[in-house]
């Protein structure tokens, strides 16, 4: 199992967190590549976010990552399965490897690792993510989170609970500046509430009927579905399709993704999506 094989040497002081030696985490590549819309890199080069209700800053230190004014707990419950740090991410790149396209974009940028968030949050941020850039969707979550989150550990806003949003009419999500995206967003947090949709229960039914489930929703697509269920519910068999995915499909893969990915669709696709996107296909 690539999943839990891997032990995460850590060592804990008064500062936090340090974990010493980390090549498989790039920080700019994981938390700036639009999977997560929380984090903000700093002058210093570190990131700032907030998940699961704790503001973290973390930041590179040579071969080490150090996570600020975390304890050992809080590490342990929150952000080693957010930072996906059970999974040995050097056997996944050995596995796609085999294959010459994930090869390459693997080694454009071997720091990528998929976060585990919050499935409210996941599914509301790709709600958000509609026909949007990342400068806006963030913009968007910004708001949303000052405007009905509740006060997060360390500072800042938690992303809102389904149960304040349902709350909410469209006309009261006005200053999010969200547009039509207001109105997926109560009947989002409307549907969980009232349990027509149970994010728990899509982190293990089988994908057919997860999606079927979330695509109850108004607004709600297959492609959003999807990326709630890979950052949001741990489905890294999912597979998220969208403009760039499309474009890497029908030009590398027109039969589906190489053998090298069956199980761990998702994670290449998370290298695929990255490496498209900043070069533009142009060398594969």
């Amino acid at each position: 199992m690539l999943k839990s094989a891997l032990q995460i040497p850590a060592t804990f002081d008064e500062s936090g967190v340090l974990l010493p030696d980390m090549p498989d985490f790039d920080l700019a590549q994981t938390l700036d590549c639009g999977q997560a819309f929380r984090w903000e890199e700093q002058m210093d080069g570190s990131f700032i976010g907030i998940a699961h209700k704790k503001r973290c800053r973390i930041s590179r230190e040579g071969d080490a990552v150090r996570l600020w004014g975390i304890s050992r707990a809080s590490f342990e419950q929150v952000w080693h399965p957010y930072f996906d740090l059970g999974r040995d991410y050097a056997a996944l790149k050995r596995r796609f490897s085999s294959d010459p396209a994930l090869a390459r974009a693997v080694e454009y940028a071997p720091g990528i690792r998929v976060l585990r968030q919050e499935p409210w949050e996941a599914l509301s941020s790709f709600i958000i993510s509609q026909n949007n850039h990342v400068k806006r969707i963030k913009g968007i979550v910004s708001r949303f989170c000052e405007l009905l989150g509740e006060p997060a550990e360390g500072g800042g806003f938690a992303f809102p609970s389904p149960e304040a949003v349902a709350s909410c009419s469209p006309a009261d999500l006005a200053p999010l500046r969200a547009g039509f995206r207001a109105r997926y967003l109560v009947d989002a947090a409307q549907k969980v509430v009232s349990g027509q949709v149970d994010l728990e229960a899509c982190c293990s039914l089988p994908l057919p009927e997860a999606r079927a489930m979330l695509t109850r929703i108004t607004g709600v697509g297959v492609k959003v579905a999807d990326c709630a269920l890979l950052y949001g519910c741990g489905r890294v068999e999912c597979f998220p399709i969208d403009v760039w995915m499309r474009r890497v499909m029908e030009r590398l893969y027109p039969d589906g993704l190489p053998d090298c990915a069956r199980g761990y669709e998702g994670i290449a696709q998370q290298y695929l999506f990255h490496y498209a996107r900043t070069t533009g296909l142009g060398t594969v």
